[in-house]
């Protein structure tokens, strides 16, 4: 044998041959031999790869350009796009313009960070698609295109506009015609006469946001005057308003009547799921016509809201489902008009499946899914390094160094763009066990089944050997090495003990990793249970015992109908008796019905288990009948259906009928001629059972009590009673007559209360003073007549609301969840707590959530809210009346979400009288908050609490254990909130949890 290789094979097998015989040493060189005359190593490969001390990682874009609107008045003089992202090392950007690049060495431009500045901005020059790019040794990444339009509302045309006259009751439109503007976003309203009266829009008069015309439906004396066209711009925060135009209605004897005509109809609409979509339907006719909206053969969506007069139809947050023909139908006593469109609904594009930062294994194959859903259903194509790289699908196979980089997956529809970005590392690795080791001590129970891991950390994915002492292990009936390199040995026998060596190799070098195997005897059941069979309330008891090895610790577990009976919470009806050893005894006490079923004992150690059932019998009473029904009711007689109940395991003897009066309490056997009764229905074997209903045919005789009420909302009066109990109705179409007065009042003023189950009635009336002293009294009826009326009480009606809004309001962002509004209490006597409206903006105000306070509080935590998400606040002050006035909305934004990722746990290693745990630092995602360091809590296991240690390191050192086992638990912090946690059990270094680590 050539002396290089013996010297190789000494060095590979050092740890091993420490203790091996000369046979055994002969036969590892013989495996050495086969290892390097199967596999050939080549040299170390050249170029970037990923290495154990490779900590540094791709840019992530966390800003990106946003289409931004310039305005051409602009005092600034300068704009911005941002571009910002995370990288190690530091990323170097770049701008590209109409796909050109953009020449930073102009006085023009600038950067900031990765921010482009563009000064004195110029339409011609600057009007285009941008996008930047951010680079560094890992690769590139390009973000997202970002429109710059310049923005405009040029002036109406100085020319004087020409009066319009109109005849009274005839319809009529004023045109708007705006100016020339970008973008097309106006805002439209009239003013009359002078600045700033607006007209108000009703029934009769409709101002369109889709041209800005006034439409008028029929004009009256009233509309005189001189009309402007008022138009806003948003985009750019400017308004202008055109020349006057006078409006003369002509007088006439008497208005001619004329049918209904839309004149403003909705066109064909393409919208975008989640987007807030409007239709405009109004009418010109005398008289004014009525608008009714729907859609055509389906209901109206669950969002869609009317406007006041009619003409508008809202739909906030349209699906897919709401597509479709919407109508609007205008009409009047002279006749209808009809106009109809659909609303096509498409989606942009939305991740299905995205890419994330991969590590692969040089030469191995990879299949990167990205799928997207929208409609029309986006394509997909990718960028390498902000190139263009392919379209579709994508597989790489064999990879290489030169397929590392930065990938981007691009789903693109008619309706935008969508952007997942992700790093490819190619892993080339020498095999190591050093993270991963084989257990040193492996049990397996005679005659099953075990499966030793051997998990090293290589790349590209080496070969595997197994050997077992001096015997190598070849695939056969009873062992198979899995592709992954576990060994699996089936139908085990004592002479499987032993030590096994797993030994891999790839062209980066070769490692082996040594653990012994050791044969307990099998967990047999030996008393299994048997089936029982017994009556409602008896005891019962399923034997149940098993042998097992001497050495291992043995447990019963018991479920019932399959799942495990919990006897911490079950320790009323289930037992153990732990007077027996080895034996799982299960006790029933007094059992009931629902305890029937199937029970299954399992004897279990660390290494195998054992189980067996027997099924238990519960018989008792029968069910309740079924169906029960009442027909034929006469005076002194009725007659009873019903279907037929559970026997539970006991045959129906028979079935009876009992009846009592009211005025008794005793039930008797059913007699014909009783004429106030309550009938009782029961089944009855030898057990006995009852079911009860009733009926009555008498007015009622008891009047509510606990008459009450007060407070509520502004001009109101709340009544309130206890509602008698269905036993106390005696009749059909039962309700309630209130009453009430004031105080020092002569006259009573009644209502009918038709719900039987109601005891509450609100009276509203504008004229009613705060705080106003009532008698009120409450009597019930039915169809035989009215009862007593209660003991008249006093209430007083509902105080005014507050009138003043909170002050000084202000919030703190604390999380990607929660935020905290401050305010200043109001100066009123009258406040008993403060509200607290908040919604997202891509909500409507009417879904706002609310949260009340106590008067005396100042402040108030917002919590479970949208991470990255921007949010309105407002407070209010109220009372029993009501709430008062907002204070001024608030506008905030909530931190982008925490880390997604767990840290990965690399390593726990004792040291000494301390733990050292060392994790994978957590990379964020574009769209979570950078992660700022670390919490660990070190806790008893099964308990909650422990000590919390905070860390911007990537390791720990936590005492040992004195006694049990502990858990270490590490979850990333950031601005955002605490990210998913990962855990790892460390033990004390008693005998006992020592053994208790080897077996697992």
């Amino acid at each position: 044998m050539d002396a290089s290789i013996v010297e190789n094979s000494m060095k590979f097998y050092v740890p091993l041959l420490d203790n091996l015989s000369s046979a055994q040493t002969s036969f590892l060189y013989f495996l050495e031999t086969e290892i390097h005359g199967k596999y050939s190593l080549e040299p170390e490969q050249s170029g970037q790869y990923l290495s154990e001390e490779d900590k540094g990682f791709g840019p992530i874009f966390e800003e990106q350009p946003i289409n931004t609107i310039y305005p051409e008045e602009s005092p600034e003089g300068k704009v911005s796009l941002n571009c910002r992202a995370r990288a190690s090392p530091f990323p170097v950007y770049k701008w590209r313009m109409n796909n050109g690049d953009i020449d930073l060495t102009s006085d023009r431009y600038s950067m900031v960070g990765g921010n482009l500045v563009i000064n004195n901005p110029d339409k011609q020059q600057d009007a285009g698609i941008y996008y930047c790019l951010a680079s560094n040794n890992y690769g590139m990444v390009r973000s997202t295109e970002a429109t710059l339009s310049f923005g405009y509302l040029d002036p109406f045309p100085p020319e004087e506009r020409p009066e319009v006259r109109v005849k009274e009751g005839k319809g009529m439109v004023l045109l708007c015609d705006p100016p020339y503007h970008f973008p097309d976003d106006l805002s439209y309203r009239w003013l009359l006469n002078e600045f700033p009266v607006f007209i108000t829009m009703d029934k009769r008069r409709f101002v369109s946001q889709t041209n800005g015309n006034l439409y008028i439906a029929n004009v009256e004396a009233s509309d005189k005057g001189n009309y402007s066209c008022f138009v806003s711009s948003p985009s750019i925060t400017k308004s202008v308003f055109s020349k006057f135009i006078p409006l003369i209605p002509l007088p006439e004897r008497t208005t001619k009547p004329y049918p209904a005509d839309i004149v403003v109809q909705f066109k064909d609409v393409y919208a975008l799921m989640g987007q807030n979509v409007t239709l405009e339907c109004f009418a010109l006719g005398n008289p004014v016509p009525d608008i009714r909206w729907r859609k055509v053969l389906e209901p109206m969506p669950s969002t869609a809201e009317i406007s006041t007069s009619g003409a508008v139809l809202k739909i906030f947050n349209i699906q897919l489902e709401d597509e479709g023909i919407y109508e609007c139908e205008a009409e009047n006593n002279r006749g209808k008009d009809k106009h109809q469109a659909r609303i096509y609904v498409q989606a942009f594009p939305e991740w299905v499946e995205h890419i994330n930062d991969t590590e692969v294994d040089i030469g191995s194959d990879l299949y990167w899914p990205c799928v997207a859903t929208g409609k029309p259903i986006p394509t997909i194509r990718w960028l390498k390094n902000g190139y263009s790289y392919h379209r579709g699908e994508l597989r790489l196979y064999d990879v290489t160094f030169e397929n590392a980089g930065m990938y981007q997956c691009i789903a693109e529809n008619t309706h935008g763009a969508i952007y997942a970005n992700a790093e490819l590392k190619i892993l080339a690795l020498a095999p190591t066990f050093e993270m991963n080791p084989m257990k040193k001590k492996i049990l397996a129970a005679k005659g099953g089944r075990v499966i030793i891991e051997c998990k090293p950390k290589a790349a590209p994915k080496p070969t595997f050997l197994w050997s077992k002492g001096t015997e190598r292990l070849v695939n056969s009936s009873r062992i198979l090495i899995w592709e992954d390199g576990s060994l699996e040995i089936n139908n085990i026998t004592r002479s499987d003990g032993g030590v096994y060596t797993c030994f891999v190799e790839n062209n980066k070098g070769k490692a082996n990793s040594t653990g012994t195997l050791v044969i307990t005897d099998p967990t047999r059941i030996i008393l299994a249970p048997i089936n029982a069979d017994i009556t409602v309330g008896e005891n019962a008891t399923m034997q149940c015992a098993a042998s097992f090895d001497p050495a291992l610790d043995l447990t019963f577990v018991w479920s019932f109908n399959g799942y495990v009976i919990d006897f911490n919470k079950e320790n009323i009806h289930y037992q153990r008796n732990f007077m027996l050893d080895s034996n799982g005894e299960l006790l029933i006490r007094n059992a009931q019905l629902k305890h029937a079923g199937r029970y299954t004992c399992t004897a279990q150690t660390i290494v195998d288990n054992s189980s067996a059932s027997a099924d238990l019998v519960v018989r008792g009473p029968p069910g309740p009948p079924g169906g029960l029904r009442i027909e034929d009711i006469r005076a002194t007689s009725v007659a009873l259906t019903w279907s037929r109940g559970s026997d539970n395991h006991s045959p129906i003897s028979k079935y009876t009928i009992q009846t009592k009066t009211i005025l008794s309490d005793d039930w008797k056997d059913a007699k014909t001629g009783e004429f106030i009764c309550l009938i009782n229905l029961f089944i009855k074997n030898y057990m006995g059972s009852l079911l009860w209903f009733y009926l009555f045919v008498s007015a009622p005789n008891v009047a509510p009590s606990d008459v009450g009420g007060g407070g509520g909302s502004n001009r109101e009066l709340t009544i309130t009673w206890a509602p008698l109990s269905r036993e106390y109705h005696y009749g059909n179409n039962f309700g309630y007559i209130v009453a009430f007065k004031p105080f020092d009042g002569e006259e009573w003023k009644k209502v009918t209360v038709t719900n039987p189950d109601t005891g509450r009635y609100v009276h509203k009336d504008e004229t009613m003073r705060p705080s106003t002293a009532f008698q009120v009294k409450v009597k019930a009826f039915n169809n035989k007549g009215d009862g007593p009326y209660s003991l008249t009480a006093v209430i007083h009606s509902a105080q005014d609301a507050p009138s003043e809004a909170p002050t000084a309001v202000g919030v703190k962002v604390l999380s990607s969840s929660e935020i905290s509004v401050h305010w200043e209490h109001v100066v009123e006597k009258i406040v008993e707590s403060y509200q607290i409206r908040y919604w997202a903006s891509h909500d409507k105000e009417a879904a706002a959530h609310r949260v009340q306070v106590a008067s005396q509080e100042y402040s108030a935590r917002l919590e479970n809210l949208l991470p990255d998400t921007q949010y309105f606040v407002e407070v209010r002050a109220c009372n029993s009346a009501g709430c008062g006035p907002p204070s001024d909305m608030i506008e905030t934004f909530t931190k982008k979400a925490p880390p997604s990722q767990p840290p990965r746990i690399i390593s726990s290693v004792r040291s000494g009288s301390r733990y050292i745990i060392t994790w994978d630092h957590v990379v964020a995602l574009s769209n979570e908050s950078t992660v700022t360091g670390y919490k660990v809590l070190y806790r008893p296991d099964g308990q909650h609490d422990g000590k919390l240690y905070s860390t911007h390191k990537h390791s720990i050192e936590v005492p040992i254990p004195r006694d049990g086992e502990y858990v270490v638990e590490v979850r990333a912090h950031s601005d955002g909130g605490d990210g998913v946690v990962s855990q790892v059990k460390i033990s004390a270094p008693n005998a006992a949890n020592r053994a208790i680590a080897e077996y697992r």
